[in-house]
């Protein structure tokens, strides 16, 4: 153009600084504006943005202010220029510089948008800068924005992270009681609030997170929560060894495409999936472990190396509720205790020493140079045996509070039977303490029965086995080993009328329609209904006088009746009805009322009545029972007074959607037998192998065991082939044992099959062994084939 004798104007120089920039060339760029000034040329508003631009994406805050101030000599408007030279420099990573930017463009008086106001603020809480992100919302407040919840979400995400949540719950509280609707919090809101709580360094937070679910539940109407808070909730409950809590929450999580991969969290903050799974295993529920297994499968989750952490006796979570807890697996050969040490590390300094868990401390993560060591389990047969002991209970409660009218049609001593079965389950007969037998007065073969229990010789004269019995209990006393004692097994009593009645009574715990009608008064419980004459008063005390001798006989009930008030934290908060009507003790039956709402009597200052109504509310003094003593009487007042509504009564399940809740919890635990914990550990094992675990040769040793106690011989050769695919072998005493116990419960197919998986693994059968299964074959077949017929004359 200057050859052709042209004048290059703002435009061609514009197009000039548009090429480097597009290009990505700052200097270039600026060279161009330098020439377009020398030329004597204005500059365009377009150039200076354009320059700023590039400035903003090579993180020159400097040279980018410097030509805002180029834009003011100029008269330009600079705001356009100064909002996209901070979000660009946002937007490629130079935070701090925008930080720097903004500050100084509001103090010069300039007004940021919505946009970058909010971009200002995600981003700084994003990078963990909180100061800078409140000083931007006081900048944003002071141009008339008012911050909403999404700000406020914003700065709580830095506040859950910083340990100490108390900061995080004066903003939650702040959104909550300050009475806009824009700056309410939502399901994120709690989520943050939970996640300080769960994660912070102090003390048990467990009561915290608590109160805020309750609230979260009374605010059901307009939040509804998500996968990330029932992952935190399990994550919370089984840090603090709330076991029940946080397999109802798990049970709503998996149901939530995805739900074990967020409870995963890609193994941070101690991986809390592999938390979850040990402490089922520490409590002894296999049934909800397969659960657990099983949602891991359907969301593609693989099992964290940290659930399959092995405990003092090399066992993993596939077999640690199996009883015998404390010992390790009989392979069927002798273990080289040496090796392990130097394989371990011993020599070296490697091996990692045990360090024991003291008391009830959340699980953490183990520390340098440590191994986990946890806690006894309970086993899967004793917590099956306690459930039954809960259920029972609960049935024996629900028969007080309802009475006996709730059996139909039966007399009094029916009526006692049933308590006294009920008594029976939950407590357990009476048993006497027994004491060993003097060994004097013991015949041969008591003493021999003796000796063989405890893997002492039996052989020899009574003189002999007197004075080895002898030495025996003298040297367990010495070490503190209690006497043994030959096993009393009590004889289950079976009554079918008995169990007919008990199945009469039907619980109603979470059946908000039941007590919905009883408040009502649609319904009444039997007490109500019939006189309290000297019969029901003598019945009555009955079963009162049978609590006091539960009491009496087992000191060990007590904690079962904390673990049944307690059993649900959440519901603490469901169940106020029993001490805030200060209701008087009726002189009949114990009256518990179960209600089912968040909230049983409203403050009279909140509750939205007329004025003339608000005359005839009778006045409240706390020394006197204004409530009738009648509970269906009290309600009725109530309803009338408006302290409590119908539609205040619902549980978490009602609020949450909680379908199954219901069902689960009122239904009858299965009772414990070793054929279905065998079939419940091979599931589990199988189920660990899919998902990528590895279990050890002990673990396959303990279910191989169980299923020989059972015995359920189907189960033999499933239990091999998994062992052999994972490279094991068992010892040659282990499969004989096997064999053997085929051959003598006359299954001489499984007995060979056993043999056949032993050749195809190369494991050498001993001729003895495989003398006697042919034997067995034979015999088998010669008793199948019919008798020759008689030779015709």
């Amino acid at each position: 153009m200057v050859a052709a004798g042209l004048s290059p104007g703002p435009r061609s120089f514009h197009g000039l600084v548009a090429a480097h920039v597009l290009a990505g060339d700052a200097e270039g760029a600026m060279q161009s504006l330098r020439r377009e000034l020398s030329s004597g040329v204005r500059p365009l508003h377009e150039t200076f943005v354009a320059l700023v631009r590039v400035f903003a994406k090579k993180g020159l805050a400097t040279r980018g202010m410097e030509i805002l101030a180029a834009m003011e000599r100029y008269k330009y408007d600079i705001r356009k220029a100064w909002l996209i030279l901070v979000e660009e420099l946002v937007k490629n990573n130079y935070l701090e510089d925008a930080n720097t930017v903004f500050l100084k463009g509001t103090e010069g008086g300039l007004r940021g948008t919505d946009e970058i106001y909010d971009l200002l603020i995600e981003e700084d809480c994003k990078a963990g800068d909180h100061s800078n992100a409140l000083t931007v919302a006081y900048k944003m407040e002071a141009d008339g924005r008012m911050a909403t919840t999404f700000h406020f979400n914003c700065l709580l995400s830095v506040q859950a992270t910083c340990g100490i949540p108390e900061i995080a719950f004066a903003t939650f509280e702040n959104m909550e009681y300050g009475g806009e609707d824009y700056m309410k919090p939502d399901t994120e809101s709690y989520n943050w609030v939970i996640q300080a709580f769960t994660r912070a360094k102090s003390y048990d937070r467990a009561a915290d997170v608590a109160e805020l679910l309750g609230m979260m539940v009374e605010d059901h109407k307009r939040i509804q929560p998500n996968a990330r808070t029932y992952a935190l909730l399990v994550e919370c409950f089984t840090k603090y060894c709330m076991v029940n809590e946080a397999i109802r929450h798990f049970r709503a999580l998996r149901r939530i495409p995805g739900g074990t991969k967020v409870l995963y969290n890609e193994g941070n903050c101690g991986d809390p999936l592999s938390l979850y799974l040990r402490s089922l295993c520490l409590d002894g529920r296999a049934d909800e472990l397969l659960e657990a297994l099983e949602a891991m499968a359907n969301d593609g989750q693989t099992i964290a190396p940290r659930a399959m952490i092995l405990n003092r006796k090399y066992r993993t979570l596939v077999s640690t509720w199996i009883e015998p807890l404390q010992e390790e697996a009989d392979v069927g050969f002798e273990i080289d205790y040496v090796a392990r040490y130097i394989e371990e590390g011993g020599l070296t300094g490697e091996r990692k020493r045990w360090v024991p868990r003291r008391g009830k401390t959340p699980l953490d993560p183990d520390e340098f140079g440590f191994a986990y060591s946890n806690p006894i389990e309970i086993s899967f047969k004793q917590r099956c045996f306690e459930e039954l002991k809960l259920y029972h209970r609960k049935l024996l409660i629900t028969l007080r509070n309802e009475g006996p009218g709730i059996l139909g049609d039966v007399s009094e001593d029916d009526v006692r039977r049933v308590v006294e079965r009920l008594k029976k389950l939950v407590v357990g007969p009476k048993k006497n303490v027994v004491k060993p037998k003097a060994a004097s007065k013991m015949v041969v073969s008591e003493l021999k029965t003796e000796l063989e229990a405890q893997g002492l010789p039996t052989d020899g004269t009574r003189q002999v086995l007197y004075q080895r019995v002898q030495k025996a209990r003298r040297i367990n006393r010495s070490r503190g080993i209690p006497l043994w004692v030959p096993p009393v097994e009590d004889e289950e009593e079976v009554d079918e009328d008995i169990d007919e009645l008990i199945s009469r009574i039907k619980l109603e715990d979470g059946n908000t329609e039941f007590w919905k009608r009883r408040f009502l008064g649609e319904t009444r419980n039997y007490l109500c209904e019939e006189d309290n004459n000297e019969e029901d008063a003598d019945l009555d005390d009955e079963l009162d006088d049978d609590d006091d001798d539960d009491d009496d006989e087992d000191d060990a009930t007590k904690g079962e009746e904390d673990e049944i008030d307690e059993e649900d934290v959440v519901e603490q908060t469901e169940n106020q009805a029993r001490d805030e009507t200060k209701d008087k003790p009726s002189k009949g039956p114990k009256q518990y009322l179960q209600m089912l709402g968040v909230q049983l009597l409203k403050d009279l200052e909140k509750t939205p009545v007329s004025s003339k109504k608000l005359k005839r509310v009778p006045e409240i003094d706390d020394d006197e029972d204004w409530f009738p003593e009648d509970p269906i009487e009290a309600f009725k007042v109530m309803r009338e007074t408006r302290l409590f509504d119908v539609s205040d009564m619902y549980t978490t399940a009602d609020a949450w959607g909680w379908t199954w809740e219901r069902e689960i919890k009122n239904k009858m635990p299965r009772k414990w037998s070793q054929e279905w914990e065998v079939e419940l550990a091979i599931k589990i094992m199988h189920k660990v192998i899919e998902l990528g675990g590895n279990p050890t040769i002990g673990d396959c040793a303990i279910i191989l065991r169980a299923a020989m106690r059972a015995p359920i011989p189907s189960a033999f050769m499933t239990i091999l082939q998994t062992t052999h695919s994972l490279g094991y072998k068992f010892g040659s005493s282990l499969y004989d044992e096997v064999i053997l116990l085929c051959l003598d419960l006359e299954e001489i197919d499984a007995a060979i099959a056993v043999v056949a998986e032993m050749e195809t693994n190369g494991i050498k059968v001993p001729d003895e062994t495989l003398d006697k299964v042919l034997a067995a074959k034979q015999s088998g077949n010669s008793a199948l084939q019919p008798p020759p017929a008689e030779e015709e004359e």
